[in-house]
């Protein structure tokens, strides 16, 4: 089955320029049986990596029986992927406003006990549906303002409307130098083992600005608060943000990889039909409490001695720090360590930083995902 290809106009440049998103539909061929799936890639402009993904998603998806709907984003920010100084992308920050791209969500405002009052005759599909259209509404409601939105706002708020209508979204971003690492919501922990990740961050339901949190934590807030009526109401909607190495990078292979993980998931959410297992592998989770970031206690050009993804005992060796200018003292070349057991995740890409720079971020407590 091949997509059908669409496109979504974002907003315009100065010149009078649209900003079109490139969009890519599976529909199933009969009864939509499965549930419907939104996922995006590259709303970080040096993050192409899930392009990559995505491409060697839909090659697979030409060859299977779909049953849910699948809507595919990737290139989602036209205005980040071409923020480019030299050989370098900078497309992580609105130039206009120095906001992250990615944490340009709309944070809904509804009262839910009193939404929930007025909803709760409903049985659990219909009120779904209700919450639903709801929040599809808020979004257009935003982007109607009469005061107007920020580009940024209007690019984020737009691909929220599209992810609000799915029950599965998957956000694919990657690091500066990174190792692959999955954010999980709590309630949804055993969804890690279908994808092909080796680390999981465990994240709350509580909104930070991100996709998935902006599609995760209303459906999480209004099982609590039918929850606290007495009634058991599922969390409707599962999203996740996959982590896929490092940015400025694209390997077709390790994408038919991380293509096929997420293959795996769909599988078991009974969006194809098709029986796809897991990659046989070790998988760690740590709590976001947990996820420490270490920042350079003085200046200097910098060595990233620990590689990413692999446990670093306490008082090993994380980075050389090296200072020219005090040649010839004892602070020319600095050896710096962490106080625990670790595993370093990502790190900064540059290697001369400004002190207080995050050098690395890192997992600690670490527990095994069970297979």
């Amino acid at each position: 089955m091949q997509p059908i290809a669409s496109s979504l106009t974002i907003g315009e440049l100065a010149a009078g320029q649209a900003l079109t998103l490139p969009i890519y539909h599976f529909k199933p061929s009969g009864h939509v049986a499965g549930p419907k799936v939104y996922i995006q890639a590259n709303v970080h402009g040096a993050e192409v990596q899930g392009n990559a993904v995505i491409f060697q998603l839909m090659k697979q998806l030409e060859r299977c029986d779909i049953l849910g709907e699948i809507t595919l984003v990737p290139l989602a920010n036209p205005l980040g992927i071409n923020q480019k100084s030299g050989e370098f992308t900078l497309g992580r920050f609105d130039p206009i406003t120095g906001a992250n791209w990615n944490r340009e969500y709309l944070n809904h405002s509804i009262d839910l006990p009193a939404w929930y009052r007025e909803h709760a005759e409903l049985s659990d599909s219909a009120l779904i549906q209700a919450y639903r259209s709801t929040l599809v509404e808020a979004c257009q409601q935003r982007l109607r303002n009469e005061w107007g939105v920020t580009t940024g706002h209007r690019l984020a708020v737009n691909l929220q409307a599209m992810a609000h209508e799915a029950d599965i979204v998957l956000d694919l971003h990657t690091g500066p130098k990174s190792c692959k690492h999955l954010y999980c919501p709590e309630y949804d922990l055993t969804a890690a083992q279908f994808f092909s990740i080796p680390y999981t961050l465990v994240i709350p339901n509580s909104f930070g600005g991100a996709m998935d949190e902006a599609a995760f934590c209303p459906w999480w807030q209004l099982s609590e608060v039918a929850k606290a009526q007495g009634r058991d109401l599922e969390i409707a909607v599962s999203a996740f943000t996959l982590e896929l190495a490092s940015q400025e990078r694209i390997c077709l292979e390790d994408a038919l990889v991380d293509a096929k993980g997420i293959l795996a998931y769909l599988s078991h959410r009974g969006v194809i039909a098709e029986r796809v297992a897991p990659a046989k592998m070790p998988r760690f989770g740590c709590y976001l409490k947990d996820y420490k970031k270490y920042h350079a206690p003085m200046a200097g050009l910098v060595e990233y001695v620990a590689p990413v993804g692999e446990p670093l005992a306490a008082g090993e060796t994380l980075v050389n720090l090296l200072r020219l200018d005090l040649y010839g003292s004892e602070q020319e070349l600095t050896a710096l360590s962490l106080p625990q057991d670790c595993v370093p995740i990502l790190h900064f890409a540059s290697a001369s930083v400004h002190q207080g720079t995050e050098l690395y971020k890192v997992m600690t407590n670490l527990f095994e995902l069970p297979q």
